[in-house]
């Protein structure tokens, strides 16, 4: 059923009322998704696309037994929103917006680790469980189909291009999981590479990384012990030198978090690694065949 969400998930949407959550609530109804409940304060009473508002997270809790939220708030209120649902009981938090300060992500992701919870983002695209008919976020539905195919990415549009091509190609995906483009953010690839391991029904794992940070090369540590394939797509190969561009995260630091490093790194670890997206697809399918 893959990793983090599945059918018995049940969904509050924060910032339910506004144009993002409630075009998004109604394609996430029309994935599957359980979405229980809505929230947005001094709104309660009122339904979108009948989902019922409440004014507090701890009031869809109670109510309707939420285990899940995704919030289509400002940067500025990411703080208070995931805080908010993580001291309601929240699971699982999936922050949408990006370029939320940086204490203030810092100390979501402190009371998270406190109480047990998960947030992935800030800076995302959400989380997409076909296998398990569950999305929190905002990937297109039709580029999505049930399968064996585990999907961790920093990039977004890149993320679509090669859920698309995989689909495409006749291999569909138990989940798809964007861990976010901030600089601080909840899961990284090696705790959701950990995640897949434990799947039964992901087969093979894509990976698609950028230049910035270390993730992907501690990543390739966990990787050297994995059974299951794992194939690799990063962005970034001609990017110029000392020029800032793409994710908030996406920092080279004294030699590592370069394009060349963590091509070495996942190479090093038996990682196949595709040199243009739509490579990836033919990748997996041969990975998924075995050794001739």
């Amino acid at each position: 059923m893959g990793i983090l969400v599945d059918e018995k998930t049940r969904v509050v949407v924060q910032g339910i009322t506004g144009r993002q959550g409630s075009f998004h609530t109604v394609q996430m109804l029309e994935f599957g998704t359980r979405v229980v409940g809505g929230v947005s304060p001094g709104r309660a009473g009122q339904e979108v696309s009948g989902v019922p508002v409440f004014d507090t997270v701890q009031a869809a809790v109670d109510a309707r037994g939420a285990t899940a939220a995704v919030l289509f708030v400002p940067a500025p209120h990411v703080r208070d929103a995931a805080m908010e649902a993580i001291d309601a009981g929240i699971g699982t938090v999936v922050v949408i917006a990006e370029h939320v300060p940086l204490q203030d992500a810092m100390d979501v992701m402190a009371f998270a680790s406190a109480r047990g919870a998960v947030v992935i983002g800030p800076n995302t695209y959400g989380v997409c469980s076909p296998a398990g008919k569950s999305k929190l976020g905002i990937p297109p539905n039709r580029v999505f189909r049930a399968g064996p195919v585990g999907v961790a990415a920093r990039s977004g549009t890149l993320s679509y291009e090669i859920v698309a091509s995989l689909t495409d190609d006749g291999l569909g995906q138990s989940t798809v999981v964007g861990m976010g483009g901030d600089r601080v953010v909840g899961l990284s690839f090696l705790e959701v590479l950990k995640r897949f391991a434990r799947d039964e029904e992901t087969r093979c794992v894509v990976l698609v990384g950028e230049i910035g940070g270390t993730s992907e090369e501690e990543a390739a540590e966990f990787i050297k012990g994995m059974e299951k394939p794992v194939v690799a797509y990063l962005a970034g190969a001609s990017a110029p030198q000392g020029k800032r561009m793409g994710h908030a995260g996406a920092i080279i630091e004294r030699g590592r978090g370069t394009f060349e490093s963590k091509v070495r790194a996942l190479e090093s670890a038996g990682v196949q690694v595709a040199r243009l997206p739509w490579e990836v697809a033919p990748l997996v399918r041969a990975a998924l065949q075995g050794p001739p």
